[in-house]
């Protein structure tokens, strides 16, 4: 398949480029040295228009193709893993569900705002017994006659873009019924929601995580997200997006490592010269060029299977289990080729160490992606 990018693609990917440069790797560190979300960053990604390039011109998004949504991920993460993750989560997590199944009334209240990078949505799915086993889920929405709302009881965990200052909602997934999980949207604030204390975490400081409690919450009965029963069908379509997404991120975390690594390796002396004029500093160079080159490939084919109306459960686990792979051998291997100063939290790449890892266990492990591929063969996997 022809993989070479249009003019209009590239010239896009070079402005989001020079926007991360300028907005975010400055303040990289800061953001991660400190746990600080940076809400005005969010809303110039906003004003940028990247948390609308898929969605229709119409709701007031670009109309562009998955493609394009891959590159900007992978050049935000280039710069930051935290924002890549606020921008993922924001559109495949946050907008997708309502643009997906909401009603126009339902469009118009909240897709609208967060194409436009106002505002953040968030979606609830895992729960402390149900995050690969997420059939499992055990929050529920109970109908009450009398009143005509949902009530909801229960707890999500992991949550991301759940708490910041510019949240409109969450939309959880509940058993509204036996054998029955539907979707339910809870705005900000609504009594009953509460958001517990940020996470503390290995990585990903900058990015907004935490977990929801919700005891007796009542929302209106139109706050249901798509057809009743449905939400699990739903978030099997998100998730599929969400994991190119999740990979085309990946690509850009193993890119920049490739990118710092070289600097280094031709900057920085030891026994007389650079230390790239070593085999063991350049071949690690060559083999994480090669898995950037073969991890970029398969996200474009991902996201251009996609576009195309293709089936893509398949390629879409292939492509993010081998980018989140690739991207968590890139960063232990770019701390290497630093050595001791891989090792300070002031040195990118150190950064990039710590914020790989979930990438591995987000939107889906690598164990349950070779679950998906193996199934796919037509194996009688378990």
């Amino acid at each position: 398949m022809d993989v070479e990018l249009t003019a209009e693609q590239a010239a896009f990917r070079d402005v989001v480029r020079d926007f991360a440069d300028r907005e975010i790797v400055p303040h990289a560190e800061e953001w991660d040295r400190d746990h600080l979300f940076p809400v005005d960053t969010v809303l110039a990604m906003g004003r940028l228009g990247l948390f609308g390039l898929v969605f229709p011109e119409e709701y007031g998004g670009a109309g562009a193709d998955f493609v394009t949504y891959c590159l900007a991920l992978e050049e935000i993460a280039r710069a930051d893993s935290s924002m890549a993750i606020t921008l993922e989560a924001g559109v495949s997590l946050g907008a997708a569900p309502f643009f997906y199944t909401g009603t126009e009334a339902q469009k118009q209240e909240y897709l609208i705002p967060m194409v436009a990078g106002e505002v953040l949505g968030a979606f609830g799915l895992t729960e402390a017994e149900a995050g690969s086993d997420a059939g499992n889920t055990r929050t529920t929405a109970r109908h009450d006659d009398s009143t005509g709302e949902w009530v909801v009881d229960g707890g999500k965990t992991f949550i991301t873009n759940s708490g910041t200052p510019i949240t409109k909602c969450v939309t959880i997934t509940a058993r509204t019924g036996p054998g029955e999980i539907s979707n339910i949207v809870i705005d900000a604030g609504t009594p009953g929601f509460d958001v517990m204390a940020p996470y503390r975490k290995m990585g990903w400081h900058a990015s907004d995580t935490h977990e929801l409690v919700f005891r007796d919450c009542r929302v209106p009965v139109d706050q249901l997200l798509g057809e009743r029963g449905q939400g699990f069908k739903t978030f099997l379509r998100i998730l599929d997006d969400g994991r190119i997404a999740i990979a085309a991120l990946a690509v850009g975390v193993a890119q920049a490592c490739l990118d710092h690594s070289l600097e280094h390796a031709k900057t920085r002396n030891a026994f007389g010269g650079p230390i790239g004029r070593y085999q063991s500093i350049a071949f690690k160079c060559s083999d994480m060029a090669l898995a950037v080159e073969n991890a970029r490939n398969l996200v474009h084919k991902a996201a251009a299977m996609r576009d195309a109306g293709r089936p893509i459960r398949r390629i879409a686990a292939m492509a993010k289990l081998y980018a989140t792979e690739a991207a968590v051998t890139a960063t232990r291997d770019a701390v290497q080729i630093f050595g001791g100063y891989g090792f300070i939290d002031e040195t990118p790449v150190s950064r990039f160490y710590r914020d790989a890892k979930i990438l591995e266990i987000g939107e889906g492990t690598s164990e349950i992606q070779r679950l998906v591929i193996a199934r796919d063969l037509g194996l009688p996997v378990e």
